[in-house]
């Protein structure tokens, strides 16, 4: 049964206070919103069983009265909405938007101690609430020191929770921890954990704009706080006048998988703002950038250096060769000689190296029907970067770039502004300042019609619905961590991500090396932990709508039928199923093609990993189209293969499917299947 909104008032006869309560439309969740005791906290529960405790809310300020003790519920507006609306490029087309919303109003009873409402929405895969205080006397300018938000987790001691360490200097380029819930001190979001009853539950924040970035810090056993990360100065955030905070997102399912087939994310930002976003074009791309982070090329100038006309012109007769759209050239410009990850001061943004003719190139990728991709370091001088942006990106519209890779290589904490005094001040990637500049940036591009791939970034929070043109991003470790990670990425790094920095949307990861042994097969070196199979299903199971072809042509032109398949496989998709899986141990992902001119809307393709464990699974195939017979182009493990000194053992096999079938999958240590099926 659904119901619209329910909201239940109770007025107690004593001075305990008031309690109001929320229930998702399938009413399987209840937020409950309470003043009780002078105390503002809501409270969570899933199949009426507690999974968030009472926790507290509200603000401190640095001048003004704390927004906490003393405060009472004064009104109440609620709504029910369900509706639908389309992404212009995504992991589904369509996205159902159903929710029952309530926004509760509290005001305390003295002069100019403020008013704001706090406003719930509850869906059937989690609760979202964010703060909104209105234009008010005696808060024209605050500054934040501390957000009082709390997640108190019920029975936390059972729980086992996956996460990365916040305020590190890798950023959020770490491998992931699996330990006791009540062992995660200060941890980055998505933060995914599991109760003893198998209830799944993620932390995280939506539609992240003009404010800092939240990070849990776990203060008591099983009570975590939003730690905002803050400004050089020490004080959280600043504004002016009236203003929103970003959603802070809880995400509730009885499986692993069904917080991946959760849209709460995305709903919770706005539309899109940019209009016609038609040029935002999702693809495939090949670059000159691998050859880097293996040392067969070098971004600096010289004897190896990468991104020469030459070469480039090369990738780009592969691209078109083999249905690629772009051809990323990262070194292309002054500045990466020497130590470039302390040259934020000198690149230059418009000015290439000798031995780059970016005129002759536009006028070859045209001629060819292959874009350059656009290539921005900052090594984290964004004062720098900020200066040059309207030339760099006027260059490149000139061009015929489309898409830019942004990159802000610099320690956590050290990112580099020159304030209006012209002093160096020294910032957080997910601080405030940050999260303008990177929002900035993007809509920036937008004015010229270019899209921006970001890495060293925000984490994402599902701005992408509002800005179409951020495409893609990092924030997590990504191949290149294979070649030089020491260690590198371990076997359960992909099945890990999925249900963790994939909750927060696209992952620009870089999939698809054929050659592992650049460093030597076995264990103990710097290579990719995986399968050759595990490559390709990468490309389904770690979404985003560009997708590289990372390793060099010639690995690909070594294993030509395994290369079918990245030609094969689309960036976009009409719908996604997250089927099976398991945090860190194994996912199976399948995938419907959108319709466009290159693809007809009709194939499926499916994609599964597994750590370091072979693992059998069996996949129903009731997700294809009733009635309909496929042909399932099948990319497995071969019988003898494992990661460590079998990688390249691929099993290439046909059959017609329907979806009355099933599929047993065999995935060799560290391991996966990729799967086409064609529609016939």
């Amino acid at each position: 049964m659904r119901i619209p909104a329910l909201v239940l008032l109770a007025f107690a006869s004593n001075s305990y206070g008031q309690t109001v309560e929320l229930k998702s439309p399938d009413t399987q969740i209840t937020v409950s919103i309470s003043d009780e005791n002078n105390t503002l906290s809501y409270a969570i529960k899933f199949k009426n069983k507690a999974v968030i405790n009472k926790s507290l809310l509200g603000f401190e300020f640095k001048t003004q009265a704390a927004f906490s003790d003393g405060f009472k519920i004064k009104s109440i507006q609620q709504q029910s909405v369900n509706s639908q609306w389309q992404q212009p490029w995504g992991e589904r087309q369509n996205v159902v938007d159903e929710y029952n919303e309530v926004a509760v109003t509290f005001t305390k009873n003295e002069p100019n101690k403020g008013t704001y409402t706090i406003r719930f929405k509850a869906f059937d895969s989690g609760v979202g609430f964010r703060y909104e205080v209105p234009q008010q006397t005696g808060f024209e300018h605050t500054e934040i020191t501390k957000e009082l938000t709390e997640f108190a987790i019920n029975n936390s001691h059972d729980a086992t929770a996956w996460w990365i360490p916040a305020r590190g200097w890798n950023r959020y380029e770490y491998v992931y921890n699996t330990t006791a819930l009540n062992e995660a001190p200060l941890a980055h979001t998505p933060f995914t954990f599991k109760t003893s009853d198998g209830t799944h539950i993620s932390i995280h924040e939506a539609a992240l704009v003009d404010y800092a970035g939240m990070v849990l810090n776990q203060r008591r056993p099983g009570t975590f706080t939003a730690d905002l990360t803050p400004w050089s100065d020490g004080v959280a955030v600043k504004k002016q006048g009236a203003f929103k905070t970003p959603w802070r997102t809880i995400q509730i399912a009885d499986s692993a998988v069904g917080l991946v087939n959760s849209d709460i994310i995305l709903n919770l930002n706005e539309p899109n703002k940019l209009g016609d976003v038609s040029w935002v074009k999702p693809g495939k791309y090949v670059g000159i950038w691998w050859g880097m982070h293996i040392n067969t090329q070098t971004w600096g100038s010289g004897k190896k250096h990468g991104a020469t006309t030459q070469t480039t012109k090369y990738y780009m007769d592969f691209a078109a060769q083999y249905g690629f759209d772009g051809v990323l050239v990262e070194g292309w410009n002054i500045g990466w000689d020497g130590d470039w990850y302390f040259n934020g001061d000198v690149f230059n943004f418009t000015k290439p190296y000798d031995d780059f003719d970016i005129a002759a190139l536009t006028q070859y990728g045209k001629e060819k029907g292959v874009q350059l991709i656009g290539h921005h370091e900052t090594s984290g001088n964004v004062s720098n970067y900020r200066d040059q942006m309207e030339d760099a990106f006027t260059l490149y519209e000139k061009s015929n770039v489309s898409q830019v890779k942004t990159g802000y290589v610099a320690d956590g904490g050290n990112i580099k502004r020159i304030d209006k005094n012209g002093i160096a001040r020294h910032e957080w990637h997910d601080g405030q300042f940050m999260v303008n500049e990177y929002l900035h940036n993007v809509k920036l591009a937008a004015k010229h019609k270019i899209s921006i791939n970001t890495h060293e970034p925000i984490k994402d929070t599902g701005l992408r619905r509002t800005y179409p043109n951020w495409i893609a991003r990092e924030g997590a470790r990504g191949q290149e961590y294979n070649a030089w990670g020491s260690p590198p990425n371990p076997p359960e790094h992909v099945p890990m991500l999925a249900f963790t920095r994939m909750l927060s949307g696209p992952m620009d990861f870089t999939p698809g090396i054929f050659d592992m042994s650049f460093n030597g097969l076995g264990g103990d070196t710097n290579r990719p932990q995986t399968t050759l199979a595990k490559q390709l299903a990468l490309y389904v199971v770690l979404y985003s709508p560009i997708q590289m072809a990372a390793d060099l042509p010639k690995n690909y032109l070594a294993k030509p039928d395994a290369f079918q398949f990245i030609q094969d496989v689309p960036t976009d998709w009409q719908q996604s199923i997250a089927l099976d899986g398991e945090v860190g141990d194994f996912i199976v992902f399948a995938r419907k093609e959108r319709k466009s001119t290159k693809y007809s809307g009709n194939d499926w393709y499916l994609g599964a990993v597994t750590d370091e464990k072979a693992r059998t699974v069996e996949v129903k195939l009731d997700f294809l189209e009733q009635g309909k017979k496929f042909e399932a182009q099948i990319y497995k493990d071969g019988k003898n293969a494992e990661w460590k000194n079998n990688p390249y053992d691929l099993a290439i096999e046909k059959r017609i499917v329907t979806a009355n079938d099933k599929l047993t999958l065999k995935l060799a240590t560290s391991g996966g299947t990729a799967i086409r099926f064609k529609a016939l």
